[in-house]
């Protein structure tokens, strides 16, 4: 998949913590080994139990939408031939209580909804100064 916002939009700046999130081109979360807790962002420690043993797992790569933007005004120039398009933050199937923030792709924006299916589709990219190759992840409808 291209650079949903073209390719002059700004990159992450890849982490140990989100490594995985931006490169495995899975929809990868964080999980206390102590507790089971699951969590994102990731972090250094467990939210629920401060624990330390924490690792990356693949999850099924469906979620929900629960809140989205439709931005109609570029907020930045490169921006400009890309209105309208949608901003969703979705609750991720298969890690209760965690969820992320990506645009919803291939389909109208009008069309998105609170409660709305969607699916991690993942746009590919090269981090210039590593080469690293990234797959960046994005939501678009489910069938």
């Amino acid at each position: 998949m291209p650079r949903y916002l073209g390719d002059d939009f700004l990159l992450p700046q890849l982490t140990p913590n989100n490594t995985p999130w931006y490169t495995s081109g899975e929809i990868q979360v964080q999980f206390c080994d102590d507790c089971g807790h699951a969590q994102h962002p990731p972090d250094e420690i467990c939210y629920a139990c401060q624990g330390t043993n924490l690792s990356f797992k693949a999850v099924e790569g469906t979620g929900t939408v629960e809140s989205f933007a439709r931005v109609h005004h570029p907020l930045h120039p490169a921006l400009k031939e890309r209105v309208p398009y949608v901003i969703a933050i979705v609750s991720i199937d298969g890690a209760p209580g965690c969820n992320a923030q990506g645009n919803v792709v291939n389909c109208d924006p009008a069309d998105v909804a609170i409660g709305q299916k969607v699916r991690a589709v993942f746009e590919e990219a090269v981090e210039p100064q590593t080469g690293t190759k990234l797959l960046i992840p994005q939501w678009e409808p489910a069938a």
